[in-house]
């Protein structure tokens, strides 16, 4: 559609249109890179079995097993806040000072490495991957209520950080493992992307028409339309207007609905965010910036814009802003 698009427009103005390369679209950053190392608490023999009695017990003892040491990162988020949950319990029934404060240094650790495992359960899962792959093309032209569930899992699992990263324990981690599993089976942030830069180079290509053609001569003189002006003007609405409008409408509405609360998601955990994501988001998701694709994409249909006003003016037919 983008193609066929440029090739219009060279061709209604009698200029060649010339298809640019479309800049690649960065990768997420590969899961290594973006996994945070936890830090561990051992707790003395001596202390764990004094603990005897309390639910901390059980915890640190669930941990320790075989199937603990390999836990992935939702499960391990939901043990680091069970341990403050259960340890809290615990400081209320245990006896001495020593004990006790071993407990409390346990439990001021835990709180203060929560962040990290929140990012590990949101950023560093495989499952993000395939949300952001750029190896399943474009958005879809017309794709009517495609992010309706992706959207609602970015609102909701967004309350859930903030709550968890303001010390909240409260917070219902029971739907994480959903929003895991749609993850991995849409792909549609990376289309976005994809149809982002995409878009953008191709207006960019038929900025560079429409310019070529105001820098010649003129299409219409003393203001006038002619023959050639009313071919163009209806180029202009059947395809411009009538299709691809609609579509940078639709991206619109999915940038809204999905990047921007991914975007809100990333820059909540900025503090444990590792450099290598840093410039990736500033790419993928960031809304502004030398380096976001989106704010890229504004730029290049705000000049194509401009650029279409000032060609049909010279016919008296500028349309609207």
């Amino acid at each position: 559609m983008m193609e066929e698009y440029v090739e219009r427009v060279g061709r209604v103005l009698d200029t060649e249109p010339v298809l640019s390369e479309v800049p690649a679209a960065k990768p997420i950053p590969r899961r290594r890179n973006r996994v945070l190392p936890m830090p561990e608490l051992e707790l003395g023999m001596l202390d764990f079995l004094s603990l005897y009695g309390c639910e901390l017990q059980y915890v640190v003892g669930e941990k320790n097993s075989v199937m603990g040491k390999v836990m992935q990162p939702l499960n391990r988020l939901r043990y680091e806040v069970r341990f403050i949950r259960a340890a809290t319990e615990c400081l209320e029934t245990v006896e001495g000072q020593e004990l006790e404060g071993v407990l409390k240094q346990a439990i001021a650790s835990k709180r203060e490495s929560l962040p990290v495992a929140v990012w590990n359960a949101t950023w560093s899962v495989e499952e993000v991957e395939t949300l952001f792959t750029l190896a399943k093309g474009e958005y879809p032209v017309e794709a009517k209520n495609a992010l309706s569930d992706l959207a609602r899992d970015a609102r909701q699992l967004n309350k859930s950080v903030a709550g968890l990263l303001e010390q909240n324990l409260d917070v219902d981690l029971s739907s994480w493992g959903k929003v895991h599993q749609r993850w991995q089976a849409e792909y549609r942030a990376g289309q976005l992307l994809n149809s982002a830069r995409l878009v953008a180079a191709r207006l960019e290509d038929g900025t560079r028409l429409i310019r070529q053609r105001l820098n010649a001569r003129p299409l219409c003189f003393s203001g006038k339309p002619n023959s050639q002006s009313d071919i163009v003007q209806s180029m202009f609405f059947s395809i411009y207007i009538g299709k691809i409008q609609p579509y940078l409408a639709d991206i619109r509405r999915a940038r809204t609905d999905l990047i921007e609360p991914l975007s809100e998601l990333a820059s909540m955990q900025a503090e444990v965010m590792p450099k290598v994501f840093q410039e990736w988001s500033r790419s993928a998701l960031a809304l502004q910036g030398h380096d976001s694709a989106w704010a890229n994409l504004d730029n290049a249909v705000t000049t194509h814009t401009k650029a279409w006003q000032a060609l049909l003016e010279q016919c008296g037919l500028r349309p609207g802003a």
